[in-house]
């Protein structure tokens, strides 16, 4: 199952994609939430749980339908979610009386057509990124370095599935390591560092920060994949290293700029996360 956050009116879904059966499950809380226009997780979650009950005294074969999956929660594990396939999710929007029951009907639609042109053409998922980024403000020569470094994310998890990494813990742990090794900071501190809460680090990062993530990331595979590192303990010592070389590589930009490449900024400041725009801008402010 991959999962992955989809937005309707600018309010997150959380999904699971099961590529055995080419159907998307959804996650029955945050659909409710978007029906609903509840503004928390905990009335939406009330809200399900009274339509299972009456469901269930009904005898509907909604609530028999509805499976559990592990999907990321508002502290970021990985915990069990009620989910509905989207004939499920379907009847459950004849269900709940709401001005958005239309839309998202089109919407729900519209996420499953993209998934199977994504499946025939996965350079349209890569496209859908692109714009997904520049409706959010994001500057063109940011966005190229967030696409690169998407696809080396990809190929480091795909590269420790095949080391037998599998728990999304041990990702994280991994993870941590090599982001300690080349920042000094691990992911939580990172994000503690410029201010965020559930949001995702990477699409904070300036670009080049995201240039020495991603040297870090694409390091850890070359190695592992020379290597075939066995066991949890290995694959954590070849993060490390991957993540000290890129450590090094920060080391002499810093010594270069004269300052520190770890920066405090954020999304909130998106042209700033661009090196380049924010050099023109002074530029142009010093002239």
């Amino acid at each position: 199952m991959n999962t992955k956050l989809q937005i309707f009116n600018e309010k997150k879904v959380r999904t699971a994609w099961n590529a055995e059966k080419e159907e998307w499950y959804f996650s029955v809380v945050d659909v409710v939430a978007v029906l609903t226009d509840s503004t928390n997780y905990l009335t939406a979650r009330k809200y399900w749980n009274k339509l299972k009950q009456r469901f269930s005294a009904e005898g509907s074969e909604l609530v028999t339908n509805c499976h559990q999956l592990k999907l990321p929660a508002a502290d970021g594990k990985m915990r069990m979610t009620d989910v509905l396939d989207t004939q499920g999710v379907l009847r459950l929007v004849q269900s709940i009386p709401s001005p958005k029951a239309e839309p998202f009907k089109i919407w729900l639609a519209k996420v499953g057509a993209e998934r199977l042109d994504e499946i025939a053409d996965p350079e349209k998922a890569i496209f859908r990124g692109v714009e997904y980024y520049r409706a959010k403000g994001y500057t063109e020569g940011w966005i190229d370095q967030r696409m690169k470094s998407i696809e080396a994310r990809k190929r480091l998890t795909d590269e420790w599935s095949e080391r037998g990494i599998q728990s999304s813990k041990d990702f994280a742990i991994l993870t941590n390591e090599m982001t300690k090794a080349w920042s000094g900071m691990t992911v939580g501190e990172y994000k503690e560092y410029k201010g965020l809460h559930k949001e995702s680090l990477r699409d904070n990062m300036t670009d080049i920060e995201l240039v020495l993530n991603m040297l870090a990331e694409v390091t850890t595979t070359a190695i592992s994949k020379r290597e075939q590192p066995e066991g949890f303990e290995e694959n954590k010592k070849v993060a490390k290293r991957g993540g000290k070389v890129a450590g090094t590589a920060r080391e002499n930009v810093e010594k270069e700029l004269g300052e520190s490449v770890i920066s405090p900024l954020n999304a909130s400041d998106k042209p700033r996360l661009d090196t380049k725009t924010t050099k023109e801008a002074a530029f142009k402010k010093k002239n």
